[in-house]
């Protein structure tokens, strides 16, 4: 069972009509109980860290989540989702859920440079994964954001992407794979990533 984790943080139809597109009927739910019992999890979202951490807290999926992560179930975040899977962000000061080592930074200001970084932008690959299998170098990916993840350890870094300076924009371990882009909003190949990761077992490996 496939399941959509709804934190009250953003529109989820978008997400849903994705995997729908694929054949796939994702539950959308709030219920720490489902989230535990899924064969996959994904984990998107938008808006403020402090609140979505409040909202996660306060419905117990903080939790249910970092079951999910310790028993090997494979989770897709998404944006927020990939933001607050760290240790820490800088948004609201606010302690996130820890599953991977860093902390989310916000993105630098710079003369002539739009933030929220929103719009279409290209992922440099840095090391291959079986979620990000077969998409071409030039694809580009929607983006929408004023901070981003910056894992503690090299290797968890999977992409990054340029805009005013090199962020992170995929990142995972185990069995956790994030963006900061929105594949679900991505055309073609964002539809090839949530594709591969219906396939993907779960093993951090190609």
């Amino acid at each position: 069972m496939l399941v959509i984790i709804d934190y009250q943080a953003g529109n989820l139809t978008s997400v849903v009509r994705s995997f729908k597109a694929l054949g796939v009927e994702g539950e959308v739910t709030q219920d720490p109980g489902a989230v535990t019992r899924a064969s996959r999890v994904v984990f998107p979202g938008v808006g403020a860290a402090g609140k979505a951490m409040a909202t996660l807290g306060q419905l117990g999926l903080d939790q249910a989540l970092r079951e999910c992560f310790h028993q090997g179930v494979p989770i897709l975040g998404i944006c927020l989702g990939a933001q607050i899977v760290l240790d820490y962000s800088e948004e609201n000061g606010t302690p996130c859920l820890g599953l991977l080592p860093g902390r989310t930074r916000v993105l630098p200001r710079q003369p002539g440079l739009k933030i929220p970084h929103m719009g279409w932008n290209r992922v440099r690959w840095l090391r291959p994964h079986a979620v990000f299998k077969g998409l071409p170098e030039a694809a580009e990916y929607y983006f929408v954001h004023s901070y981003y993840p910056d894992p503690a350890q090299e290797n968890l870094v999977l992409g990054v992407t340029e805009h005013g300076v090199t962020f992170p924009s995929a990142i995972g371990t185990r069995n956790l794979v994030a963006t900061q882009f929105h594949p679900e909003k991505s055309g073609r190949f964002g539809l090839q990533i949530l594709a591969n990761f219906l396939a993907w077992d779960g093993s951090h490996a190609e």
